[in-house]
């Protein structure tokens, strides 16, 4: 089943929006251009406190978005367990073409049996491109 999905541009010095509203979700990080590692952190900080549960990075440095997010979900349960309604599965996806990533988000990325009824486009960069994420969201492996 396909998730509701929402775009949000952000951009490094910009502020973050609250989005606690769509606790829990998931999310796929596209990245435009790299941001500094502490806006990173910060970033990675801000999903894991809203409620991220499944985070799947794409564009150049994505591998790094992986360790963030999961260094922020393990600093937030103080390095100790975490409860499985809170732990956040991340993927980062370097040598993939985007519309995968964005079809195995669309209908492939589950949180065990957690419900993520939405998906949110987080595009990273100077450009906003809200139509065509939405349109390559919406077209990912219709074929």
């Amino acid at each position: 089943m396909s998730a509701t999905v929402e775009y949000l541009h952000i951009w490094e010095g910009g502020e973050l929006p609250v989005i606690d509203a769509f606790r829990p979700f998931k999310c796929v990080i596209i990245i435009q251009s790299p941001p500094s590692f502490e806006w990173q952190k910060t970033v990675s900080d801000w999903l894991v406190a809203s409620g991220c549960l499944y985070m799947m990075a794409w564009g150049e440095g994505c591998s790094g978005w992986d360790d963030s997010v999961d260094y922020a979900n393990l600093e937030a349960w103080n390095w100790g367990e975490i409860p499985d309604d809170s732990f956040v599965m991340t993927t980062w996806h370097d040598n993939e073409p985007l519309s995968d990533v964005l079809g195995f988000a669309r209908v492939g990325a589950h949180q065990g049996d957690i419900d993520t009824p939405v998906c949110l486009l987080i595009d990273i960069g100077q450009a906003n491109r809200r139509e065509q994420m939405l349109d390559d969201y919406e077209q990912a492996w219709r074929d």
